[in-house]
């Protein structure tokens, strides 16, 4: 992106409350006139930056500029940007032509031309008739047209949207929508909308930045984002997804769910650990037949509106999610068939838990606060640094937190087709990812054990400690 053409930047920006860090090193870059789409689940901290680009907030670290300036400490009222918000934040005690024109008066405009730029940003929301309404007549609708209109009223030149459509109906947020994008296309100035609705995300955007844990993951169009995601976070939080681990063989050859596949990916290696993408829609469902690369047993089929979702139970313990015109009751036996393109081969993020620790003395090592009995290790002093490692599988979760030795918070769920990956929020503020067949909720809290045999030391010279392999 050429810097004229740039409206907004975000350079190595972070946001701390406290010890937490809300934003971690986020880099952003806004073209002029474009629809940007910030999505991400709550926590994540995309109405933060939201914020930080309208002087709401201060960044902790870092430089925000817009047409070139720098407004990183510049108050919200200097900036060439306007907020909607997702309460609206009308002024209950004006009509709607006085809470449009409330920025105009501000600037002191002569009423004629304060008039003439009311009428016009009504016409532009579908609200003409309405100037001498009181808002709080008005549907939800209405209020947020109403609220759109005095940001635009100003000529801002970015507009910044957080949510804005959150609390209207489904039918209402869906007509709002493509006048939203109507809108956009009509002022020709730069939208910047939060919001955790995924298909709200998909059906407005230019490009959509994905947001998790303060981090953006991925920056794309919602193409891009939806076809060729980044992560297994990205590809679980954008639409439905059958995401399971797989091996790339070679080149173009991958294997996954007791199978091998041909696919179109490559520079992965050979025999590495990856994980696989194939979306419901591009799996094709049929009567068993040797054209079938899968065979299973539909276990649930539920008409969409549109298609049917099936559920599929394969031999192999896997399972996948189908969708397809054609319906497949529960109990058919059903061949499965996917094409090498539609195979998505993602790099894993890791392939088990790395945590710095330090020997206590030969049978016990501290990380994550706790100090933890662990197979007996020679060669390795007492106070030496060095690297704890734990496969996913080998991490047991208790229901009761006093049985565990470590406590945390189930905050992100990954079905992979024949088990759960988990990602648990410990209170020592660091995850612990967890494979496991039982299901728990988000938001669960829970007991963290682990078995001494399970607990591998690395010296940090990457020297095993010679009893501990």
């Amino acid at each position: 992106m050429q810097k004229s053409d740039c409206i907004i930047g975000v350079e190595h920006v972070s946001k701390f409350f406290g010890d937490k860090a809300v934003l971690n090193d986020v880099n952003l870059s806004v073209r002029k006139g474009e629809f940007v789409t910030i999505l991400g689940p709550s926590g994540c901290g995309k109405t933060t930056l939201l914020r930080l680009i309208a002087g709401f907030q201060t960044a902790s670290e870092g430089v925000i500029t817009i047409a070139g300036k720098e407004i990183t400490q510049t108050p919200p009222h200097k900036r060439p940007v306007n907020t909607v918000f997702q309460k609206y934040a009308l002024f209950p005690h004006l009509n709607v032509f006085n809470n449009i024109a409330f920025g105009l008066k501000l600037k002191k405009l002569p009423a004629a031309v304060i008039e003439k730029k009311v009428k016009q940003a009504l016409k532009m929301v579908g609200m003409t008739d309405y100037e001498d309404r009181d808002v709080d007549s008005l549907s939800g609708g209405q209020q947020q047209r109403v609220a759109i209109a005095r940001a635009i009223v100003n000529e801002p030149e970015v507009l910044l949207l957080d949510e804005p459509l959150a609390a209207l109906d489904l039918k209402m947020r869906k007509d709002m929508q493509m006048e939203l994008k109507e809108m956009h296309k009509s002022l020709g100035i730069t939208f910047i909308y939060v919001t955790h609705d995924q298909e709200e995300a998909l059906t407005l955007s230019d490009t959509i930045v994905v947001m998790s844990e303060g981090k953006i993951q991925q920056i794309g169009t919602p193409i891009d984002i939806y076809n060729e995601p980044i992560n297994s976070f990205v590809a679980d939080f954008i639409g439905e997804s059958n995401i399971l681990n797989g091996l790339m063989i070679k080149d173009k050859s991958v294997s996954f769910a007791g199978h091998e596949f041909e696919c179109v990916d490559e520079g992965f290696g050979e025999h590495t650990p990856v994980d696989v993408v194939i979306r419901p829609e591009d799996i094709y469902i049929f009567e068993p037949s040797e054209a079938a690369m899968l065979t299973g047993t539909v276990t649930s089929s539920i008409f969409k509106g549109v298609h049917y979702e099936m559920m599929v139970q394969t031999p192999e313990g896997f399972e996948f999610m189908v969708q397809d015109y054609h319906c497949f009751d529960a109990g058919q036996e059903v061949g499965l068939l996917v094409k090498p393109f539609d195979i998505h081969v993602m790099k894993k993020e890791r392939v088990c838990n790395t945590f710095e620790g330090k020997m206590i003395d030969t049978t016990h090592v501290e990380f994550l606060g706790c100090t933890f009995e662990c197979k007996e290790v020679s060669g390795i002093e007492p106070e030496t640094p060095v690297r704890v490692e734990i496969g996913f599988g080998d991490v047991i979760l208790e229901d009761n937190e006093e049985d565990g030795r470590l406590t945390g918070e189930v905050k992100f769920i990954l079905y992979k087709g024949n088990h759960y990956h988990l990602t648990v929020f410990t209170d020592w503020d660091e995850d612990i990812f967890v494979d496991t067949n039982d299901v728990w909720d988000d938001g669960d809290r829970v007991g963290i054990t682990i078995a001494p045999e399970n607990i591998r030391i690395v010296q940090s010279n990457n020297k095993e400690g010679s009893d501990n392999k």
